[in-house]
């Protein structure tokens, strides 16, 4: 199957992650195109896509907006799922992952677009790539949601085993769903 992954990344952390998908279809048997959000086709010539932003002050990246609004009438035509990488589920405290929940809802019913699949990933802190008032205020969030500090190095908190799940119950998603149309 021909699968497009569509993303979009602020500090690269999305990227890394659309990356790892992309190596898990790859072993699966499907032929990916993985392609930033600036730059993406329609999905038309694809079998399936899987789009992947990030959330920063409680938005997803403008590219992602943009594409998914001018392609959701035939995203919602083919098998689709949606990952969103947000640090505010690293943390165990539950208010993170509620905003996450409530922002993703938001997003898909402004779009009116239901993913098939959707997953939230916990980020990164890209502290060594922030200015100084980034890393201020990113140290802050930090501090109450019970995350480093460290602002010496980064720190990743994504769940590799959680995202190889995802993927693959993505992967079952689009062969089923092709066996079907045959």
């Amino acid at each position: 199957m021909k699968i497009l992954i569509v993303y979009s990344t602020v500090e690269g952390h999305t990227r890394k992650i659309a990356r790892f998908m992309e190596g898990i279809l790859q072993e699966e048997g499907h032929q990916v195109a993985l392609i930033d959000a600036k730059t993406a086709p329609a999905p038309g010539a694809y079998d399936a896509v899987l789009i992947g932003s990030s959330i920063h002050i409680g938005q997803y990246n403008n590219p992602v907006r943009k594409y998914i609004k001018k392609h959701v009438g035939a995203i919602r035509q083919m098998p689709n799922a949606f990952f969103t990488v947000c640090l505010g589920t690293a943390s165990d405290l539950v208010e993170g992952h509620e905003e996450a929940a409530r922002t993703a809802e938001k997003f898909f019913t402004e779009n009116r677009w239901d993913p098939q699949m959707h997953m939230q990933v916990p980020g990164a802190l890209k502290y060594t790539q922030y200015g100084f008032l980034k890393k201020f205020v990113l140290k802050r969030i930090a501090k109450k949601e019970g995350l480093s500090t460290d602002t010496t190095r980064d720190h990743e908190f994504t769940d590799w085993n959680a995202v190889s799940g995802f993927v693959k119950a993505f992967s079952e998603m689009v062969t089923s769903s092709s066996a079907g149309a045959l």
